[in-house]
């Protein structure tokens, strides 16, 4: 089982580790919020700069992320969420790689975030060129309205690490306890059977909240906490989340 290292945070030993998003609009408003998230007991930030105003202009969002990075003390996550995967805002697929690859030329960033579902070979090319920047890569697949097949969940995470990902990711919405159930057990099989890297699963909103605790009794190596706003349905407040993941340790 490959570990992931990000500045001092491996992810996929220890404790499940907590990500924080960040999700302010301007500039100003986004490094302020940094100052605040730098001083939480989190352990990586998600910048979401789907929700910033400017994310057009490739350039500045590089430039933001080499303030962000001197603003923080923790590793940094770049994330353009798609429409399609519930995110802020319709882009190209050309627009969504040309920002990508320049945060990855110019600017800062110890992780970025990619949808499974992105064309594969622009997928695969970006990927190479973070790798060779020391830039690893959430891949990741989201289901806002559904639940999928214990084998589907497995399947996609599997599709994840066959296309060079160095952390799998989904999150899924069940629509009843049993769809919860689904999507532990499919984190479990695929951790027993084919995981050889880290993996980040959960199921959102209130009745999946429990699979944003239980990573550590289930198989995944990390989750997301809330600060001020939550990014998605069903976070755990961050000082809350720390308690009880360490709780759960004993």
């Amino acid at each position: 089982m490959k570990t992931v290292k990000v500045a001092d945070v491996v992810i996929g030993e220890g404790l499940p580790k907590i990500i924080v998003p960040l999700v302010g609009r301007k500039e100003a408003e986004i490094l302020a919020e940094a100052k605040t998230l730098a001083e939480l007991d989190c352990d990586i930030i998600e910048w979401r700069i789907d929700f910033f105003e400017e994310v057009t202009n490739e350039k500045k969002v590089a430039e933001l992320s080499k303030q962000l990075k001197d603003v923080l003390n923790k590793p940094l996550l770049v994330t353009f969420r798609t429409k399609k995967e519930g995110g802020e805002l319709e882009l190209s697929d050309a627009q969504y790689f040309s920002i990508y690859e320049e945060v990855i030329a110019s600017g800062k960033a110890d992780l970025i975030d990619v949808e499974l579902f992105m064309p594969s070979e622009e997928s695969a090319q970006l990927i190479a060129k973070a790798h060779e920047q020391g830039v690893k890569i959430v891949m990741c697949n989201h289901d806002f309205h559904a639940t999928p097949e214990q084998a589907e969940i497995v399947n996609r995470l599997k599709m994840m690490q066959e296309k060079n990902a160095d952390i799998c990711k989904i999150a899924v919405m069940p629509q009843s306890p049993a769809d919860v159930l689904t999507l532990l057990a499919a984190t479990e099989e695929m951790k027993r059977e084919h995981a050889d890297r880290p993996l980040i699963t959960m199921s959102m909103g209130a009745l999946g909240m429990v699979s944003r605790v239980s990573g550590q009794t289930f198989g995944s190596d990390a989750t997301f906490g809330a600060a001020a706003q939550a990014s998605a349905p069903g976070q755990v407040p961050v000082g809350e989340l720390r308690t009880i993941l360490k709780v759960l340790k004993h």
